[in-house]
C-alpha cells in the first residue's frame, strides 16, 4: 500500500506541474492579446431649467424616478403667458383683415360713388359757367355791375377746379391701394405672426420635458419658487449608456483602436460582462495620476480614455470600480459604429 502511493506522488506532481504550466501559458498569451485596464464608472448630468422666469406651477416627478424622453417634469403658471398669445393672435387676425382689405381695393360702391361726385361737381361747374357767360354779356350792356361779372367768373373757375378733384379722387379709386401700402401691410402682418410665433414658444417653454431618458437625480426647487434660465430645477442622470474613465498606456496607444470593442466587469455583479467600446481617446498624453493604479511605473505617461457601455438596468452606478478588458489589433470599425450603440 506504501508502496503504491510513493510511487503515484511522482505522477501527481508531474501532472500538478503540467496543468500549471499550461494555465501560466494560456494567462500569458491572453495578457499578450488584450490589455486591461481599472477604471471607475462615469455618468453625465443634465441640469434642467426653464427657459423663462415665472413661478412654477408644479414639479411632477420625485428624486430617483425614471423618466423617458419627452416626458413632462414640470410646468409654470401660465396664465401671463397665455394672454400675451391671446393678444398676439388677436393682433395678427386684426392685421390679416388690413392686408386683405388693401389688396381687394376699391369696392363697387366706392367707385359708383366717386363717379356720381364727378358727374355732379361737372353740372355745378357747367352751371356757373352759364352764369357767367349771362352776367358777362349783362355787364357789357350796362344792365349788371362788372363786380357781380367778377363773382360769376370767381364761382365758374371755383367749379372748375371742383371738376378737377374729383376726377383726381375718381383716378384713386379706380386705381386702388398703391403696391407700397400693400406691402407694408404685408410686412406689418409677417412682424405680428413673428410675434404669435414667439409668444407660443414662450408658452411651450413653460414645460419642461425631458431631453432624453434618465433618473432624476436632485429636486432642487418646489412650486411657488420663482426660476430663470438661470436656475437649474432638476438633475438628471443620463444612465444609458454610461461610461469608465480610464487611462491607456502608452504602449498600447497604437494598438487600440476608436469604437474598439471591451468587456467591462465589476465587484457588484462578478460573474456577468458588460458589453462596451472605447468612446473617446485623449489627444495628449498626461501622467498617471494617484487615484489610478496600473503596474507601469507612476511616471508613465498615459492618455485618457472613454469606454461606454450600455446600461438598462442600470448595475452600472456612479462611482463604481471596474475592470476593462480590450483585445489588441481589432478591426477598424465603421465610424457610424464609434457612437451610441445601446438599444441597435
Amino acid at each position: 500500500m506504501h508502496r503504491k502511493t510513493f510511487l503515484l506522488l511522482p505522477v501527481l506532481l508531474i501532472a500538478s506541474a503540467g496543468v500549471y504550466w499550461w494555465l501560466q501559458e494560456k494567462n500569458g498569451a491572453e495578457a499578450e492579446n488584450s490589455l486591461t485596464l481599472y477604471g471607475n464608472v462615469d455618468i453625465r448630468e443634465v441640469r434642467l431649467a426653464f427657459n423663462g422666469s415665472e413661478r412654477i406651477e408644479e414639479i411632477r416627478v420625485q428624486e430617483g424616478d425614471r423618466v423617458k424622453k419627452g416626458e413632462l417634469l414640470a410646468r409654470l403658471h401660465v396664465a401671463r403667458l397665455q394672454a400675451a398669445v391671446d393678444e398676439a393672435e388677436a393682433m395678427t387676425a386684426a392685421q390679416q383683415q388690413v392686408l386683405a382689405t388693401l389688396e381687394a381695393g376699391s369696392r363697387p360702391e366706392e367707385i359708383r360713388k366717386a363717379q356720381a361726385d364727378m358727374e355732379a361737381a361737372r353740372a355745378k361747374a357747367q352751371a356757373a359757367q352759364d352764369t357767367f357767360k349771362r352776367r358777362q354779356r349783362l355787364s357789357e350792356r350796362k344792365l349788371a355791375s362788372p363786380e357781380e361779372a367778377e363773382e360769376a367768373k370767381a364761382a365758374a373757375e371755383a367749379a372748375a377746379a371742383q371738376v378737377k378733384a374729383a376726377k383726381a379722387a375718381l383716378d384713386l379709386v379706380l386705381a386702388g391701394p398703391r403696391q407700397e401700402e400693400i406691402a407694408q401691410a404685408r410686412a406689418r402682418l409677417q412682424a405680428q405672426k413673428a410675434g404669435l410665433a414667439l409668444a407660443r414658444v414662450r408658452l411651450a417653454d413653460a414645460a419642461l420635458v425631458a431631453p432624453v431618458d434618465g433618473i432624476v437625480r436632485d429636486r432642487i426647487l418646489e412650486p411657488g419658487d420663482m426660476v430663470s434660465p438661470q436656475t437649474p430645477v432638476l438633475t438628471l442622470a443620463l444612465i444609458d449608456p454610461v461610461w469608465v474613465r480610464a487611462y491607456l498606456p502608452e504602449p498600447a496607444l497604437g494598438r487600440i483602436t476608436l469604437g474598439a470593442n471591451a468587456t467591462i466587469h465589476t465587484d457588484s455583479y462578478p460573474g456577468k460582462g458588460y458589453e462596451g467600446w472605447v468612446g473617446f481617446i485623449s489627444p495628449s498624453a498626461e501622467f498617471t495620476p494617484k487615484s489610478v493604479h496600473t503596474p507601469e511605473l507612476r511616471t508613465r505617461l498615459v492618455y485618457s480614455v472613454r469606454v461606454f457601455a450600455c446600461n438598462p438596468q442600470g448595475e452600472l452606478r456612479l462611482g463604481m470600480p471596474v475592470t476593462v478588458t480590450i483585445s489588441f489589433d481589432q478591426t477598424p470599425p465603421a465610424a457610424e459604429t464609434t457612437t451610441n450603440r445601446c438599444g441597435k
